[in-house]
């Protein structure tokens, strides 16, 4: 007797998913090990400042930024497959060259370029050029961040991509919420991992076990990624699933399918689609790169914690974080509940989101009680967005066909990263300033008069980048004449 029931859906799409979230996981572990290791281990070996540790953070945002307009365009050529193998692979080597600055400032300096670890510190704390030493140093953690920022431009074109590939448009941000979430859990394993090793076998050691990861990675994706219609672990229904957009957007009027013309990166700029997004992420992106990267040094100078004592506080920062997977499961609410196209259902998601950071306006100010009212504050606003940020970078696959997506992507992403250098390159200057100078502002003092000023500006990013999103392109209006 032949089985005449319907055949169940495969659900591949949730093992690339998970493929994504991996690497994202990974991405931002890499990019965490400095921003854990430089306050307690690396700047009094080589004699840095907050303002040497802010250039090293800004000028990383720039080169991740540039990048990202060229990695977007990158991976449309190569396609995702070889496109994530090649950047995955150049940000684990970037990662693993940050272990040998030690190395090549004494190097450098005395002409002993082959000693290892150790003997490389005892050269450093004899050479009495201390300027020279944070000259030389700071310089080969800048190549070694420029190469790090190199690869780790194309994760979110490819992953951003891949997700176009696998999901319908109306699930699209819940998975880019879990694959996103990497980012959550990376920095969430980062103080609870990192400032060990680094005690433990060193600073370096802490750079080439976390960067070793990456290629680790390669391997799993060499194997398990074919696209959708390509895949024999897709079965049929599954596929019909994947592609429903196809049968829907062709009802919309005026549509034209998907043509094959090439597209160039200056075609993405004639749309308003395309400036809108990049203004929400040049808006929003240095707030999350600020509190990843400056929460740890927040801490030590505000609260007088180490790595090691922070680590129980940014683990809960971080775990706060997750929270964000509401974010993506919100649009879709709003799709199968209320009856919103996706783009709409995004947008007022991220309205809602849009609010939280302004918490962060009470955090210094609350912050005398005790230092876990920023700390809950600040998970709470990185929930808010990393939930923004998944229902962001939807909004390209909403409007956009999947041959221009990455390419999107990158440019909003050089958005992002610009606005990035901004915060973090004044942070740097503000925080010595404010310290140097013992500057007043608004009740506040010192250094902690610097991060209140911070903290305020992180506050009304988001309802700025949503007003002007939103005035920009206030209806969905999928492009398909690209």
């Amino acid at each position: 007797m032949s089985d005449l029931s319907p055949k169940k859906a495969t659900k591949y799409r949730w093992t690339i998913c998970g493929l994504l979230f991996m690497a994202t996981t990974i991405n931002y572990l890499d990019r965490q090990v400095l921003s854990l290791t430089w306050k307690d281990f690396i700047a009094p070996e080589f004699h840095w400042t907050n303002n040497d540790y802010g250039n090293i953070t800004a000028l990383f945002s720039i080169f991740y930024a540039v990048s990202l307009l060229f990695a977007g365009r990158f991976i449309d050529i190569m396609d995702t497959k070889k496109g994530f193998l090649w950047a995955i692979g150049v940000w684990s080597l970037g990662a693993c060259l940050h272990a040998f600055a030690g190395i090549g400032t004494a190097g450098y300096i005395t002409g002993e370029w082959f000693v290892g670890f150790e003997r490389a510190k005892e050269i450093i704390s004899t050479i009495g050029d201390t300027g020279l030493v944070m000259y030389v140093s700071v310089t080969l953690f800048i190549f070694a961040r420029f190469v790090l920022a190199l690869g780790e431009a194309g994760n979110f074109p490819a992953a951003i991509k891949t997700t176009a590939e696998y999901f319908p448009k109306k699930d699209r941000a819940f998975s880019t919420s879990i694959f996103n979430a990497g980012a959550t859990v990376g920095a969430l394993a980062a103080p609870i991992t990192i400032p060990f090793i680094a005690e433990a076998y060193g600073w370096e050691m802490s750079f080439i076990i976390i960067g070793a990861l990456g290629f680790i990675w390669m391997g799993f994706w060499v194997f398990m990624y074919e696209k959708p219609e390509k895949q024999p672990k897709v079965n049929a229904e599954e596929l019909k699933y994947i592609q429903q957009d196809t049968i829907a957007d062709s009802k919309i009027e005026g549509y034209v399918p998907e043509n094959t013309k090439k597209t160039t990166l200056m075609d993405c700029f004639k749309y308003k689609q395309t400036w809108a997004f990049a203004f929400g992420k040049f808006m929003t992106d240095g707030v999350w790169w600020f509190f990843l990267f400056w929460t740890p040094a927040y801490l030590s100078s505000v609260y007088g914690m180490d790595s090691t004592e922070a680590a129980f506080p940014l683990f809960v920062l971080y775990m706060i974080t997750l929270l964000s997977i509401i974010g993506g499961w919100l649009p879709t609410y709003f799709v199968d509940k209320k009856g919103m196209n996706p783009y709409e259902g995004r947008m007022r998601a991220m309205l809602i989101f849009a609010f939280f950071p302004l918490l962060a306006l009470i955090a210094q100010p609350l912050g005398h009680y005790t230092y876990w009212i920023p700390v809950i504050i600040i998970g709470i606003a990185g929930a808010a967005h990393q939930a923004w940020s998944a229902n962001i970078f939807t909004t390209v696959g909403d409007m956009f066909p999947k041959k221009a997506i990455a390419t999107v992507t990158g440019i909003g992403g050089l958005a992002g990263g610009l606005g990035s250098t901004v915060i973090n390159k004044g942070s740097g200057v503000l925080f010595d300033f404010s310290e140097n100078t013992n500057m007043a502002f608004m009740g506040f003092k010192g250094i902690e008069a610097g991060y209140f000023i911070i903290f305020s500006i992180c506050a009304v990013c988001y309802l700025i980048g949503w007003t002007v999103m939103k005035t920009l392109v206030p209806k969905y209006r999928p492009i398909t004449d690209l």
